[in-house]
């Protein structure tokens, strides 16, 4: 990536996930499948994961979700179940098609993380992952103060 003056680090940020996202894409593709397919895989449990829970965990918006939700299960990704003891909240569960695709959903990214695990030294990485902690905690206030401030109006 190019530095110049009017570098900003949101635009670092929207940069690499576009590039990560468009990698992951094409890999998804070749398995017939999309990326917010994918890492919905990788989020179901193998004791059933309540489908209000997958929206927070990916960052969806409950009406994508529901139509990747409606594709999976199309495609004999999914199925769904009432929970045995709540029979209101129903539970998402992988079939063993579902089973073999987020196997390779998993070899992917954690090939991926491998990778950058190699190419950069461990010092750095640390010092990564605490400036995305603050990153994620400014956001948090950020949200809050929001959230605040359009209360008061």
């Amino acid at each position: 990536m190019e530095k110049n003056k009017e570098y900003y680090m949101d635009f670092a940020i929207r940069h690499l996930w576009h590039k990560i996202s468009r990698m992951y894409n094409q890999k998804a593709q070749e398995q017939g499948v999309t990326i917010s397919i994918g890492f919905i895989l990788l989020n179901i449990d193998r004791e059933g994961t309540p489908s209000t829970q997958l929206g927070p965990k990916m960052g969806m918006e409950s009406t994508s979700l529901s139509r990747t939700l409606k594709t999976m299960e199309e495609n004999g990704l999914i199925y769904r179940k009432n929970d045995d003891v709540d029979k209101r909240k129903v539970l998402i569960f992988l079939t063993e098609e579902g089973i073999e695709k987020r196997r390779i959903a998993k070899k992917v990214v954690v090939g991926f993380d491998e990778k950058l695990i190699a190419n950069i030294p461990k010092s750095k990485l640390k010092i990564f992952y605490e400036v995305a902690e603050r990153i994620d905690k400014t956001i948090d206030e950020e949200l809050t103060f929001r959230q605040t401030q359009s209360k008061k109006i």
